[in-house]
Formats: C-alpha cells, structure tokens, sequence
C-alpha cells in the first residue's frame, strides 16, 4: 500500500457542502497549519448517523465510517451542515480522534442563521477555520488550552470560538515541534 504524502489534509464534505466554503478553508488551512490541502472528490452521507429522536448527527458514528477512508490521507477532516452531538452532550461544534487521522466539524451552529441572526458569510467562514484548526490540533494529540485566544481553547459556545484567533498560541506551536516529525 503506497502511504499518503505528508502533512496533506484532505476535507471530505458529509452530505452537502457550500463548495465556496471548502475552497476557502483549502485555501486558508495551509498556512496555518503548514500542510498542503486537497478537497476529496467523494462526499460522505451523514444518513446512517442520523438519530431521530434527537433530530442530530451522532458525531462519533460519522468519524468512524471517516476511518475507513483515511489511508488516503495524512489527516482526514469532514466538513457537515449537520448538527453534531455525542451522547453526553446537548451538541458539538465538532470531533476528532485525539491522536488519530480523522475529525469532523459542523457549520450548523456556526451559522449566525441559526441564532435568529443575519447571515455574515465572513463569519462563518472565520469560525469554520478556527473550529477545522481545533480539531486537527486533536488529531495531532494537543489538547484544550487554558488560553481563550488559542485555537485549541474550549468552546461549549459559538462566542467562545470567536475570541479565539485562527492560529495556535506558542505554548501549544511549541508542544507541536517537540514531537517526531512522523507523528506531525
């Protein structure tokens, strides 16, 4: 089996996507996260994780049928309009496997739409980043930051994502560069 190149992030939309919106976070998540970008020609179907009852997106099931097409990338990053939850929470904005390939990230709750607001695509697009940087810093083994700027701070609101900045602080840049090059 060929291995994928390095450091390339490849984001799979999961149901349907605003194309606009991936092309900006390809173009966008490079220099930030210094990797290279790619949008999968596949679209994953959020369906078989929807719950009814809840009328929301089981995160954990989507991330686990996200493994299976993870070979093909060094990090795999789904990008839903579905609103995410895991059992013991109301909702996420998103998820990742902590140290492992795969995240996903939801736009539902970062739409200002969905608190009764004006749509501000500018907006949007800033937090989709910051919340697509968080969970790849996951993914990377890096875990919340006590620092409320930092993009790996916790964010159980959306007005906590947005006094984050799109970039990681120098605490956790610094616990980034002292893993191996292979686990980066």
């Amino acid at each position: 089996m060929n291995k994928p190149p390095m450091n390339r992030v490849e984001l799979l939309p999961v149901g349907g996507v605003d194309p606009d919106l991936l092309q900006d976070i390809q173009q966008r998540l490079p220099y930030v996260l210094r990797s290279s970008c790619g949008i999968s020609e596949q679209v994953l179907d959020p369906q078989p994780s929807y719950h009814i009852e809840r009328q929301q997106y089981h995160s954990s099931e989507i991330l686990r049928r996200m493994q299976l097409r993870a070979d093909k990338a060094w990090r795999l990053l789904g990008i839903t309009e579905g609103d995410l939850y895991i059992p013991i929470l109301k909702y996420v904005f998103g998820e990742a496997q902590v140290g492992g390939p795969c995240a996903l990230v939801s736009l539902h709750r970062l739409r200002q739409e969905f608190y009764g607001l004006q749509p501000d695509r500018e907006l949007l697009s800033e937090r989709l980043l910051k919340e697509c940087l968080h969970e790849l810093g996951h993914t990377l083994d890096l875990r919340h930051c006590e620092d409320y700027r930092c993009a790996m701070a916790s964010a159980h609101a959306v007005e906590w994502i947005d006094l984050r900045e799109p970039k990681l602080c120098e605490a956790c840049q610094r616990q980034l560069a002292s893993r191996p090059a292979s686990s980066r």
